[in-house]
């Protein structure tokens, strides 16, 4: 079955001339881990199930996006193998005429009992975040005792031939900035593809300090003390920027979203997991689809029209950076876990 960047190119494109043909989608903005740098110990302020979008709904708005020219399809959270039907949807996603390619961010507790039944329905690829390799940190971080089941987790996509295994991690300033190098070694040796992550302001508790954030420079640092690091020539679209370890073929990647932006290249829209269209992780304004979805006094035909007008609008929208390091910047009303991360 051919995938949709086979067939045509992306009429997904800004007023700055950046095609899009990435499509990150929300299944659920509930976690089973409490991470301290994306919500509060006992956050409980989910989404209504009510407004959370239809299996069949996201499909409508996935098919119209991969007709524009959407070639990748992210599924995120929250958790989004907390979404009991993850596997249909990935089977569904798969069964399009021009089926985009399918990758996941997981925390990984569920991927022991689903990588097989994933891979099996059409995932290509699998993302984990993980922090920590100390389970008493890992306790602290995430406020659950689960490091195993993440390890298992692990252990099992790579049984069931998902690749690259990419592990996401987040250092924090005295907090496991410590890890970064055993962090590297670990990955290497199990043969994961590592990428560290600045943290980001998109915390549900509004905690986010630049002066905590470990820096791609100090990351940088960190890893030179016991590997020879050198920077891969071409980055293309992707947030990571690579780099060779001990001069490859083996790499680890650092995503800087504050201190080195990527927003020339951004190739990604944002669908939450209640309906709401983002043209950037930062955005303060949403493009609601679900009204669109739901509106009983559109036809078929005039409501596949008017969501292919605000995906166009939402595109042409989208600003030349996220701001972050501007004075004016203000942090996006939602968290992560609302906006699908």
């Amino acid at each position: 079955m051919s995938h949709a960047d086979d067939v045509h190119e992306s009429r997904l494109v800004d007023s700055y001339g950046r095609g899009h043909r990435d499509l990150w989608i929300s299944l659920t903005d509930r976690c089973s881990l409490r991470c301290t740098y994306c919500m509060p110990a006992d956050f409980a302020d989910w989404i209504p199930s009510a407004e959370l979008l239809t299996t069949d709904e996201l499909m409508s708005v996935l098919e119209i996006a991969v007709d524009e020219g959407i070639e990748e399809v992210r599924l995120t959270g929250g958790e989004p193998l907390l979404r009991p039907d993850a596997v249909d949807v990935v089977r569904r996603i798969n069964a399009l005429p021009r089926p985009p390619r399918i990758s996941i961010t997981t925390n990984a507790l569920r991927l022991s009992g689903l990588a097989g039944p994933l891979r099996d329905a059409g995932l290509e690829r699998v993302n984990v975040s993980l922090d920590t390799l100390d389970r008493d940190r890992f306790k602290a971080l995430t406020h659950r005792d689960r490091l195993d089941d993440v390890l298992a987790g692990l252990a099992a996509a790579r049984a069931a031939g998902l690749a690259p295994v990419k592990v996401n991690a987040v250092l924090m300033r005295g907090v496991n900035d410590d890890e970064a190098v055993p962090m590297l070694r670990w990955a290497l040796d199990e043969g994961w593809q590592l990428r560290f992550i600045e943290q980001m302001p998109l915390d549900a508790g509004g905690l986010w300090n630049r002066a905590k954030m470990v820096t791609a420079e100090e990351i940088l640092e960190k890893l030179s003390s016991a590997f020879d690091i050198t920077a891969l020539p071409q980055r293309g679209t992707a947030p990571a920027e690579e780099f060779y370890v001990n001069g490859g073929p083996a790499t680890v990647g650092i995503i800087a979203s504050v201190t080195r932006p990527f927003c020339g290249t951004c190739d990604r829209l944002r669908l939450t997991a209640d309906g709401q269209l983002r043209n950037c992780l930062f955005a303060r304004d949403e493009t609601d689809l679900r009204f669109v979805l739901r509106d009983e006094t559109l036809t078929k035909e005039s409501r596949e029209a008017e969501i292919r007008r605000r995906l166009h609008a939402s595109v042409m929208a989208k600003l030349p950076g996220h701001g972050i390091n501007d004075p004016t910047f203000i942090q996006p009303p939602r968290p992560m876990s609302a906006i699908g991360g």
